[in-house]
């Protein structure tokens, strides 16, 4: 993806409404990547750089230049009037509030985030766990049956095919 991906921001480059850009999340740009939650590599985001959403779309450069033609301002505090009226009340009833309480909102707003992520990564090593757990008991299993005499048993009946001239 990347030849394609470089392609893509040398189209970009002189725009002045779309930044296609990447980051290295495993030197300089770890902190911006723990910070807008990067959890795979690649990965794709867009949107507002304070709201980014991730891309599920295709990786091809041709699904890439498709996707970002349709880039540009989005709804936000700088661009309201890009806001449908339900986003514009909201937009509206988040300035109005003072920065500590929305700072306090951003906040519980992570927390719960982060307990859903902790909560499924939980999950995902029970997974793990009864995983490796039936893959051990099956190895174990079949290398029961294979030394209870299986390959013995095997050479006795092709050995006695053979005498009797069945193959």
């Amino acid at each position: 993806m990347k030849p394609d991906w470089d392609k893509l921001m040398k189209e970009y480059e002189s725009s002045s409404s779309i930044l296609i850009a990447d980051v290295d999340c495993t030197a300089g740009g770890k902190s911006k990547c723990e910070e807008i939650r990067i959890r795979g590599y690649p990965s794709i985001k867009y949107g507002d750089p304070d709201d980014l959403q991730d891309y599920s779309g295709g990786r091809s450069l041709a699904d890439l230049q498709k996707f970002a033609k349709g880039l540009g301002p989005m709804c936000s505090p700088a661009n309201p009037e890009l806001c449908s009226d339900e986003k514009k009340k909201q937009l509206d009833e988040f300035m109005a509030l003072d920065a500590s309480k929305r700072e306090s909102m951003i906040k519980d707003k992570e927390a719960e985030i982060e307990k859903l992520e902790s909560g499924f990564k939980t999950f995902v090593e029970g997974l793990q766990k009864q995983y490796q757990e039936g893959s051990d008991k099956k190895d174990k299993d079949v290398e029961e049956i294979k030394s209870s005499g299986l390959g013995l048993l095997k050479a006795v009946h092709n050995h006695a095919k053979k005498q009797k001239g069945e193959l």
